[in-house]
């Protein structure tokens, strides 16, 4: 990437904003975010997207590739990486079927052991049992089309977005050279260079993001492989790097991928503990992740403290649900660079940094 050899002069503004402005602006912004999600999740992952392949594509046009064909490539390359992930989970789910007959006569026996457990144990009665079971299941099934309608939602909102990421992507790319100058004409011609700056690193800051989680994923799936180690699963190395890879997948690839060393773990020792171990490890590591791993592994290469880290990713949960505990983190970067350039903004740089920079002022 090509550096500007002066050094940008930062944004000036005199305007002084009021705590009832900027809480304002807090709901209109968080309002717009909410309820446009349909249109901003797909193209913040497109964006996301097109900063880490722009390096790759302006190397390929440097060696004569068509900038199209450059772009094809890329996009290429990283559907089938995505498609991978997708196969690595259906694959999970299919051993896990291959194991059902088995793991349905274990659940059969278990079930069986605790109705006359609670028999023996509380004097409850296996008609009362039954009754209880039966009610249960006819109060579910009164739910259940509103279960299906929600999930029939989620999977076509789902689709609409893994289809419209790589179209955007692609157009960014093309256009990216348009999009740029539509952004340097916002501002005040002497800004151009601290716009490109930032614009700069701004790649550089989702670069660096990128690494961050990859990052986590090795620290996730050496950690469930040693906890599934400790408790004696079989294939634990195998098992515990296939849910850390499956944790790119919000909520259902954890829990997906947990499914095979649950079932394994129980027919093998024939004991309901060894299940039990499986979900504790895994959960464990999950809470580790969410709120040690993540925010100080990505936190650390994107200079911003964990605090910030954790407050964005909670904060992202509740907006944009899975998506936005992933996407919130980036954006804030690019929040923090603007705020490191603009002498109005120095209290929000000061909150968002990690305090390096002014240990190296000193």
């Amino acid at each position: 990437m090509i550096q500007s050899s002066k050094t940008p002069a930062p944004f000036q503004s005199s305007r002084k904003y009021s705590v009832l402005e900027i809480l304002q602006f807090i709901v209109l912004s968080c309002l717009i975010l909410y309820f446009g999600k349909t249109l901003f999740i797909p193209l913040s992952f497109s964006l996301l997207i097109s900063f880490i392949l722009y390096p790759i594509c302006k190397w390929m046009e440097t060696k004569n590739i068509n900038k199209g064909i450059a772009i094809v490539i890329s996009i290429l390359g990283v559907t089938l990486l995505v498609g991978s992930v997708i196969y690595l989970l259906f694959a999970q789910f299919s051993e896990f079927l291959q194991e059902w007959q088995s793991l349905r006569a274990k659940l059969t026996d278990t079930i069986n052991q605790l109705s006359i457990f609670l028999f023996e144990r509380f004097d409850i009665s296996i008609e009362k049992q039954s009754e209880f079971i039966k009610n249960t299941l006819d109060n579910s099934g009164s739910q259940a089309f509103s279960i299906l309608r929600n999930t029939a939602y989620s999977l076509s909102e789902s689709l609409f977005i893994l289809l419209m990421i790589p179209v955007f992507s692609a157009l960014i790319l093309y256009h990216r050279q348009m999009l740029s100058n539509a952004l340097y004409e916002l501002f005040p011609p002497e800004k151009k260079s601290t716009i490109h700056e930032i614009l700069v690193e701004t790649i550089h800051a989702y670069y660096n993001f990128i690494k961050g989680m990859l990052i986590v994923y090795l620290i996730v799936g050496l950690l469930n492989s040693i906890g599934l180690l400790i408790i004696g699963v079989p294939h634990p190395f195998l098992f515990g790097f296939i849910a850390s890879i499956l944790t790119f997948i919000p909520y259902v690839g954890i829990m997906i991928s947990s499914l095979l060393p649950i079932a394994v773990s129980w027919i093998t020792y024939n004991s309901i503990w060894y299940p039990l171990g499986v979900i504790l490890v895994f959960s464990i590591v999950q809470a580790l992740e969410a709120y040690i791993i993540f925010p100080f592994a990505v936190g650390s290469r994107l200079k911003i403290n964990t605090l910030v880290i954790i407050i964005v990713v909670i904060v992202g949960g509740i907006l944009w649900g899975a998506a936005g505990m992933i996407l919130f983190i980036p954006f804030i970067s690019i929040v923090k660079l603007i705020a490191d350039r603009t002498p109005s903004l120095k209290t929000l740089s000061v909150l968002l940094g990690d305090g390096e920079q002014k240990k190296s002022s000193k």
